[in-house]
């Protein structure tokens, strides 16, 4: 009866620990400061998809609580990369950009 209840025990416990984990989890940013991030990407995002460069599509856009953007992704050009770093620069908001697109020629 005692292995059972102890068995129990450490399969219960086993369960219940990744539950205390993501509550020991805390949020650094508020939500007022995420919005404010989600506004920047989405207007990055716009204005991107604006424009006539079909590459210009595959460009991934984060913003983070400071307002630097950072970019990701594939390009056919180094034209096509320098274009995306001046839209984002445009943006209002927007404080810097860091440019981590790669140049793949043969995409």
């Amino acid at each position: 009866m005692n292995i059972k209840l102890a068995t129990s025990f450490i399969v219960i416990a086993a369960l219940l620990l990744p539950i205390a984990g993501y509550t020991a989890d805390t949020v650094t940013a508020s939500p007022k400061a995420f919005a404010k991030d989600s506004v920047i990407t989405t207007k990055v995002k716009a204005e991107l998809a604006g424009e006539k460069l079909s590459s210009l599509l595959h460009i991934k856009v984060k913003t983070d609580d400071q307002g630097v953007v950072t970019l990701t992704g594939t390009v056919k050009t180094q034209d096509a990369a320098d274009k995306a770093v001046s839209i984002a620069q445009a943006v209002t908001g927007v404080t810097s950009v860091e440019n981590k697109i790669k140049i793949v020629a043969g995409k």
